[in-house]
């Protein structure tokens, strides 16, 4: 069959945002990452886009070397996902493609393009419990996140702390307002760690969705020149003593799996893998 692609504007977006759920809800995980999502809003990335009677049916992004897809439920095993692949690495052969799940369909297509895993991210949970708020280490202090005192301090600490990750180290101000605009954001359950001099050595974000019960560490970082004081220590402690007196059952987070030192901290929490996301090339 043809698969012939439609045009893309952001007239479209609410019409993939629905395509994205129902992917969603028939696969029991997310189609695709937040980022993408946001970027429907422009026409920045590359979109590509498969209707079907004026519904959408396919859809792949593609945004600096990175790529994501997804193809309807009730429109699979007719060459739409292999189109929409096909289309990717025809327009960027240097495309990391993400399979959230890692599911055997997505298996299954990538193994018929010769394609192999290149990157595992480990999603994983643990049950939080009563505990005590821990003290800081001594001569630093912990507030909270104010977005016009904070932001631009913020950003050039997450730059340096992730310079070598393909995604968070390369967050904009404009990326941060996307996110300050949702309506999990909550600046209360943003730290910030200071030295006395006011020198920001590390931050823990905090994502927790209005009435849910489960929150997530959105992201933890410190500054290299804080490596070894117990910073992150001290912010993953405190954010889960904090999280369960806010009514959170669980604590969700997202980590590299080939990261060893962050794999053993956080399993010393209590926290299981409790999914798989991988990257094809």
């Amino acid at each position: 069959m043809n698969h012939e692609f439609t045009p893309y504007s952001t007239d479209l977006q609410d019409q993939v945002r629905d395509f994205a759920d129902l992917v969603a809800q028939a696969d029991g995980v997310e189609a695709f990452g937040e980022q993408t999502l946001f970027n429907l809003a422009t026409t920045d990335p590359t979109h590509l886009v498969i209707t079907r009677q004026g519904a959408v049916v396919g859809y792949a992004q593609i945004d600096h070397h990175s790529a994501e897809l997804a193809v309807h439920p009730s429109h699979r095993r007719n060459g739409i996902g292999g189109a929409l692949l096909d289309a990717v690495k025809s327009r960027d052969p240097h495309a990391a493609v993400w399979a959230h799940g890692d599911l055997p369909p997505a298996q299954a297509l990538a193994k018929s393009r010769g394609l192999a895993v290149t990157r595992e991210l480990l999603y994983m949970r643990a049950d939080l419990t009563s505990r005590p708020v821990p003290s800081p280490p001594q001569g630093i202090g912990v507030e909270v996140f104010q977005p016009d005192d904070d932001a631009a301090d913020w950003l050039a600490l997450n730059a340096e702390v992730f310079a070598d990750h393909p995604e968070q180290g390369r967050l904009t101000q404009s990326d941060l307002d996307d996110r300050m605009s949702q309506d999990w954001f909550d600046p209360h359950v943003f730290w910030l760690a200071r030295e006395s001099s006011g020198a920001l050595l590390g931050y823990m974000w905090v994502k927790y969705p209005p009435g849910g019960d489960t929150a997530e560490i959105y992201v933890l970082g410190v500054s290299p020149q804080a490596q070894g004081r117990g910073v992150g220590k001290f912010l993953t402690e405190y954010a889960m003593a904090h999280m369960h007196t806010r009514g959170a059952q669980a604590m969700d987070l997202y980590v590299e799996g080939d990261n060893a030192p962050a794999l053993a901290t956080y399993r010393a929490y209590g926290s299981a893998p409790a999914g798989t996301h991988v990257q094809y090339t």
